[in-house]
Parts: C-alpha cells; structure tokens; sequence
C-alpha cells in the first residue's frame, strides 16, 4: 500500500467511523447514561467485534483473490455498487432517536462490553461491507497480508477513538442528532454513494 493509498484509505475509514451505526448509536447512549470512563467497555467490546468482522472479511477476499487474477476488479465495482446501494439507504432514513431502555441500564463493565461485542458482529451487514469497502484499496502488486492488516489495525483505531469521542461528549450530541439527524443521514449518505463511485476508479 503507497502512502496516497493509506491516507485515503484513512480519510475514507474516519469518515465511515463518523456514519450512524449500530455502535455508536449504543456508545452515545452508554455514554449519556453511565459517563465516557465507563463506557469505554462498550467501545472495546465493539473494536474486538469489529476486529473479527474484518478479518472474516479479509479471508474471504483473500481466498477469492487466489482463485482469480481477475477478482479484484470485480470485488472493486461490485463493492461500489453497494456503497452506493447503502448510501440510498442511509439518504432516505429518517432521523435517529436515542433512547435509554432496560438493556442499556446495567453498569456492570462486562455487561457493557458484552452489549457492545454482540452489537458488533450481530449486524451481517457489516461483513458485507468490510467485503465491499476493503478490496477498494488493495494493490495486487504488494503483499496482501500485508495491506489487509494495516487497513485492520487502522479502521479499528479510528472506529475507537470516535466512539470515545462520542461517549465523552454524548450529552451535546444527542439533542443535536435528534433535532438535525434527517440532514445529518442525508450528508452521510452522499458520502457513501460518492466513496462508491470515485473508489472503483482509483489507482
């Protein structure tokens, strides 16, 4: 992976982290209710979800790119595709509404961190994701290994410091998500619908 490939791959990585999800959306109730510190759990129960997710993903795109020479153009458009099809997606979805229920209410450390692992792998479109954001940026002339561990070690990171983020400052962001949430789903969407287009194009 060339550093212009990394960096986007870290513009695009951050700006993903940043889109409503499952995770954050139980981050920044966590972090509402029970404060950042303790929900930290939650955030690393969700990064080793994540971590497991992604390396699923990363071996079955491994499997596929030594089956075919060809597979990395197909797994390319057909990944953007589906960014555009999540993007449509995400643009029509109305606005989130956060709200504290019996599962969100147990402080225990390990309880949130059981919520926030099974959150994680519980969503099988997240493998079809990573299976269609992932190959957007491997260079078939490099080590794949290499690439996919870097790309892991990256979205995971990033995906943990935005939902710390998230959890320290849940009591802002909130209000502002509920009031202004249609707009912010719409800006999200774009992202991904324009990330689906431009990607499969890059070199």
């Amino acid at each position: 992976m060339t550093f212009h490939t990394w960096l986007l791959y870290l513009v695009a990585a951050t700006g993903l982290s940043l889109t409503p999800g499952p995770n954050s959306l139980l981050v920044l109730t966590h972090g509402a209710l029970h404060g950042h510190r303790k929900t930290l759990f939650t955030v690393a129960g969700g990064a080793v979800g994540f971590t497991a997710l992604i390396a699923l993903s990363m071996l079955g795109i491994g499997a596929l790119l030594q089956a075919s020479a060809h597979a990395l153009v197909v797994l390319k458009f057909v990944g953007g595709a589906y960014l555009i099809w999540l993007g449509i997606q995400l643009w029509r979805a109305p606005a989130i509404q956060l709200r504290a229920d019996a599962a969100t209410s147990d402080t225990r450390g390990a309880t949130m961190f059981r919520q926030g692992l099974l959150t994680a792998v519980s969503n099988p479109k997240a493998l079809l994701f990573y299976g269609a954001f992932l190959p957007q940026f491997i260079d078939p002339a490099r080590d794949l290994a290499t690439q996919l561990v870097i790309m892991a070690v990256v979205f995971v990171t990033i995906e943990v410091i935005v939902e710390y983020l998230l959890a320290l400052l849940a009591h802002r962001i909130r209000p502002l998500l509920e009031r202004a949430g249609r707009n912010f789903n719409r800006v999200c969407g774009g992202m991904f619908a324009a990330m689906g287009v431009a990607l499969p194009m890059t070199r």
